[in-house]
């Protein structure tokens, strides 16, 4: 039996109606001036609504678009239910506006195999939008592409790492031919209702970090204040896993907050796509 994940937020936080939300997915793409850089191993993603995040979020699945990947590796972290470890959606297919995005059981599999981390607790997707919230750019950018969707629960060390390693080793277990048609993809947004200076000061350690590629770096941040960002342990994840696999190079493609809609620099959530190469 096939297992369709239903959209959660389809008609609220992105239209549900597949011409409109090609029309905004397009526009905010055409929008986003990316300087021509390799094809990501990586992508750093927020998960706001589309009108928020999607302005800052096209700029890394514009870099994407031409690439033939197979599959992406989506991980984001899980905001409505605790948890230890992180959750996989191993089979079936996810419903969009675009029609259902199948997973690919295959790398799922190798995946959940490589750490006893990982496991299946459905009920952490069913509300989740962090992963959800990828899915215009896509089934809209990227068709045919499969996925593997990861949620993490409690965002330790402990399984940030575990996780990153299974990643990286299920990827390098594909044959060669295989090895760069995978792009992983972190979704985070970053701090959460500070005014619009001091989100600037705290998001930029999590910037810093990720042009490092300093994985540990941002790990330690994290543990010493987790409010730089909603979804810190899948980045820190997705880097670990994309360094082992050979990545070199990151770069910060944007970087903005809620206030650049809003209006509102009162109280803001920081957004920020990165590549990683």
């Amino acid at each position: 039996m096939v297992q369709l994940r239903r959209a959660a937020v389809a008609g609220t936080w992105y239209p549900r109606d597949r011409a409109a939300l090609a029309r905004d997915v397009e526009r905010y793409v055409g929008d986003a001036d990316v300087d021509p850089l390799p094809c990501p191993k990586a992508l750093i993603s927020p998960h706001a609504g589309l009108m928020y995040s999607g302005p800052v979020a096209a700029f890394g699945f514009k870099l994407a678009r031409n690439t033939k990947y197979r599959t992406l590796v989506l991980v984001g972290p899980s905001h409505f239910v605790p948890f230890a470890g992180v959750s996989i959606w191993p089979r079936g297919a996810w419903e969009t506006p675009f029609g259902p995005v199948a997973i690919d059981t295959e790398l799922a599999a190798a995946i959940a195999n490589g750490s006893a981390t990982v496991i299946e607790h459905p009920v952490a997707h069913g509300r989740e939008h962090s992963l959800e919230m990828q899915m215009p750019f896509i089934a809209h950018l990227l068709p045919g592409t499969r996925i593997v969707p990861l949620v993490m629960g409690h965002q330790t060390r402990a399984t940030a790492e575990a996780l990153g390693d299974a990643i990286a080793d299920a990827i390098a277990a594909r044959t060669s031919e295989a090895h760069g048609d995978v792009l992983l993809v972190a979704s985070s947004d970053l701090s959460h209702y500070e005014d619009a200076r001091t989100a600037t000061s705290m998001d930029d350690v999590v910037l810093r970090h990720v042009e490092a590629l300093d994985a540990d770096g941002l790990m330690q941040a994290l543990e010493r204040d987790p409010r730089h960002a909603c979804g810190g342990g899948p980045i820190v994840a997705v880097l670990r896993a994309a360094r082992t696999l050979g990545a070199a190079h990151a770069r910060v493609l944007k970087y903005g907050d809620s206030g650049d809609v809003s209006g509102d620099k009162s109280s803001v959530v920081g957004y920020l796509s990165a590549a990683v190469w």
